[in-house]
């Protein structure tokens, strides 16, 4: 018989490290991490920021966190769900929300700061869907933040970039690509960049579009789907409007606000309660009439 040679010996099992725990479980890219997260040592200490863009079905979370030894720290956050507090009420996960949910958490973060006066960003509406790095101005440089976009898979459109657009248009200093290829207009054959299309994606242009359409074909489908829309009093033609005015919102007042609680909730509870013995026996009386009032029906 061939001699074969046992790999894993009592020696490799004693040496077998496990995992991290994120990695079994498949969450966390510690390859990413260390790049995103290592500072150099001649800067003594000083935090290194990182953009945390995350999506859910239901919502779109932005975070500006930094790494220590012990954990990671949140410097600030924004949720897509509190745009209906700035007149975003309907579509919290589309591309849309998701620039405004960046740009949100960027005037947030710069208020914290006291850099907002500094570095307003992008205001025109006119400029918005084209290339934008913010300038140095004054004594105070640009708050320097690396996108940390997670498992996300980096396609060109995705919303993980529509929040860093945001971001970077509210006045953080985030590198990226001047080609711009990471963001919808972008065309792979020609290497070329359309701004406007940019443009119209960020103030929901693409869903006025989908809902005159559908208006058209299907008017009964349109009521189903845009229910919510139609509830509001929001037609196809007010979409824009509503972005333009959120975006004027969120600079005029970016400070996060906590929800009132209730001071004695009611907690819903689907367990049944239970029953006294009384209430057992009767419950068995009722079973036996039913049986047999069914029986002599038969």
């Amino acid at each position: 018989m061939p001699f074969i040679k046992v790999v894993k010996t009592k020696s490799y099992f004693k040496r077998f490290q496990v995992q991290f725990k994120r990695r079994r479980e498949g969450v966390t890219d510690y390859y990413a991490r260390k790049r995103l997260t290592l500072q150099d040592k001649n800067k003594y200490n000083t935090p290194k920021y990182r953009l945390v863009v995350r999506k859910t079905n239901k919502d779109i979370v932005c975070q500006i966190a930094f790494a220590t030894i012990k954990n990671d720290r949140i410097l600030t956050a924004a949720y897509s769900h509190e745009l209906p507090r700035y007149g975003i009420k309907n579509g919290l996960t589309n591309y849309s929300a998701s620039y405004a949910t960046g740009l949100l958490v960027a005037r947030r973060a710069l208020t914290i700061l006291g850099m907002a006066d500094q570095y307003h960003g992008v205001i025109k509406n006119e400029a918005i869907g084209k290339y934008y790095v913010v300038e140095e101005s004054g004594e105070r440089r640009p708050f320097y933040v690396i996108l940390d976009v997670g498992l996300n898979r980096t396609t060109t459109g995705a919303k993980i970039f529509a929040a860093m657009k945001g971001a970077v248009d509210g006045g953080l200093n985030i590198p990226h690509s001047k080609s711009m290829k990471q963001f919808p207009g972008y065309k792979k054959d020609s290497g070329k960049f359309d701004s406007r299309v940019l443009r119209k994606y960020i103030f929901g242009g693409h869903v006025a579009d989908y809902m005159k359409k559908l208006r058209e074909e299907d008017a009964e489908a349109y009521q189903k789907q845009f229910a919510h829309y139609v509830k509001d009093g929001i037609e196809p033609e007010h979409v824009e409007g509503v972005y333009t005015k959120a975006h004027a919102a969120i600079r005029a007042n970016p400070v996060y606000q906590p929800t009132k609680k209730p001071e004695n909730p009611v907690h819903k509870t689907f367990k049944p309660k239970k029953k006294n013995l009384k209430q057992r026996k009767d419950r068995i009386k009722q079973k036996l009439a039913a049986l047999q009032k069914a029986a002599i029906v038969v």
